[in-house]
């Protein structure tokens, strides 16, 4: 059996909507955290903030790689 050939023609689309992905679950944990501030303890704060930077990054991150593959995706035209 023989592999299917690398298509990666819908990478920038994949990759835009694993950064709404990301969006959306940085938004639900802000309001989750605002919406159990009393109940959650500074620890539980401080987790959901650090996750959210981690996410942040990431989605400089995925950005960063839409360009290079709309550059790659224009050189291979």
């Amino acid at each position: 059996m023989m592999a299917k050939p690398d298509d990666r023609s819908n990478n920038p689309e994949r990759i835009e909507n694993n950064i709404g992905h990301t969006l959306q679950n940085m938004n639900e944990a802000r309001d989750f955290e605002k919406a159990h501030e009393h109940e959650l303890s500074e620890k539980d704060k401080q987790e959901i903030e650090a996750k959210n930077e981690r996410r942040a990054e990431s989605i400089e991150g995925m950005r960063d790689e839409i360009k290079d593959e709309v550059n790659d995706q224009r050189h291979h035209e």
